[in-house]
């Protein structure tokens, strides 16, 4: 649960919070780095259903009550809304918001075919929402600090939305465990390519590392950190994460000048290769 351990922190918050909202989003700018459409959505669907048993033990730990009104900020697809309903409830809310139309036309579709119907999904930017001042007993954000960044942007916006007394969760990853074995050059190649363009566009693939940090000396209370990485094989519909990543990330690769299309695409397939091998296992970054 957030709160202030001091009132210095918490007018310092306040202070920060009214000068950005004076000045305005100076960083309106998209930088996502990854590519929309198809198969980008078909690739973060696959994420979400291989995190969901951790994401869910996440909201077990925070106890997440029937009634919660809950906001899972850069949403996609869906997020982790469909955890969030069956938690508050029909008397709770689970609000998806995300800035990109064409993914939350994908989210009410899915949440429709699963019958989330105390879930709603809202077109908006997770930096300056315009949405109610504490009006959520938990906001939620995955990712977002790993792949755009903008650290005390995002975080005075979650906690300005939530109530005090509620709860702000973060995922966020780090590729200190993002591996196969064996180990295969293309493999290393993508990695390294995907680490380097998510920098130079403002993100940080060890962000998770630093997520405790930030937490506690924004002056929020009772901060916690539970850890995970997710194995596959070649069975698993997660198996090929690394290739499918870069082939999403391949304008930002490309205009960064790391690889040559050619170089990319030989690396893609070479490294899904590797993978389809049955006796080749890869685990996830960290959360």
């Amino acid at each position: 649960p957030w709160g202030f351990d001091s009132p210095s922190r918490h007018q310092d918050f306040q202070s920060r919070l009214s000068t950005r909202e004076r000045c305005g989003d100076v960083k309106a700018r998209e930088t996502y780095p990854l590519q929309r459409g198809a198969e980008e959505m078909a690739r973060l669907r696959m994420q979400a259903t291989a995190l969901e048993p951790d994401a869910d033990i996440l909201f077990g730990r925070i106890g997440v009550q029937t009634g919660w009104r809950c906001l899972d900020l850069a949403c996609g697809i869906g997020g982790v809304t469909n955890l969030l309903s069956r938690r508050v409830g029909r008397t709770g809310r689970a609000v998806g918001l995300d800035n990109d139309a064409e993914k939350l036309a994908a989210a009410r579709g899915w949440a429709q075919a699963n019958g989330l119907s105390n879930v709603e999904f809202v077109v908006g930017d997770a930096y300056r929402t315009g949405l109610s001042r504490e009006s959520f007993d938990l906001v939620h954000i995955r990712f977002l600090f790993t792949t755009v960044g903008r650290d005390d942007e995002l975080l005075m916006e979650a906690l300005a939305l939530t109530r005090p007394g509620g709860v702000v969760a973060v995922q966020e990853a780090d590729v200190v465990t993002l591996n196969c074995y064996p180990p295969h050059a293309a493999w290393d190649r993508l990695q390294g390519a995907i680490s380097t363009a998510f920098k130079r566009m403002g993100g940080d693939t060890f962000a998770g590392r630093r997520m405790l940090g930030m937490l506690r000396h924004a002056g929020l209370l009772d901060v916690r950190f539970r850890p995970f990485i997710v194995g596959f094989t070649s069975e698993d519909p997660m198996a090929n994460f690394m290739p499918t990543t870069a082939a999403s990330m391949r304008q930002a690769i490309l205009e960064a000048g790391l690889m040559s299309e050619a170089e990319l695409d030989e690396a893609i397939a070479t490294c899904e290769g590797h993978l389809a091998d049955p006796d080749t296992v890869s685990t996830s970054y960290l959360v």
